[in-house]
């Protein structure tokens, strides 16, 4: 005798095939998604990260306490991110960096 177990979904064998190609589907764009230019918000602290990262601490900078940059961070956390954008791409272009493009928030790993 079967017993059919409760709260199970039985799918047609086509049904079945079509929702595993709008998952996989969804799958394939999510990384197109994460490569997507951040928003404003994520775009300041892209910048400010960066800066942290490279400019902060190194020979190249006044480190964390560098005032331009902590300027620039509050103008982003009050929603004037043209602003904080515009300040700390110029903190570190006149550093010497070289401005990276937007891109994903994220920044690479040291290894």
């Amino acid at each position: 005798m079967r017993r059919q177990l409760s709260g199970t979904l039985r799918v047609p064998g086509a049904s079945l095939l079509a929702l595993v190609g709008v998952l996989l589907d969804a799958t394939m764009a999510a990384p197109a998604l994460a490569q997507a230019e951040p928003s404003p918000a994520g775009r300041c602290a892209q910048l400010v990260a960066y800066y942290d990262r490279y400019g902060g601490g190194s020979g190249n900078s006044d480190g964390r306490r560098n005032h331009t940059c902590i300027a620039a961070s509050i103008d982003c956390r009050n929603d004037r991110f043209a602003e904080g954008i515009a300040t700390i791409e110029k903190l570190l272009r006149d550093k010497k960096f070289t401005v990276q493009p937007p891109g994903p928030a994220t920044l690479a790993h040291d290894n």
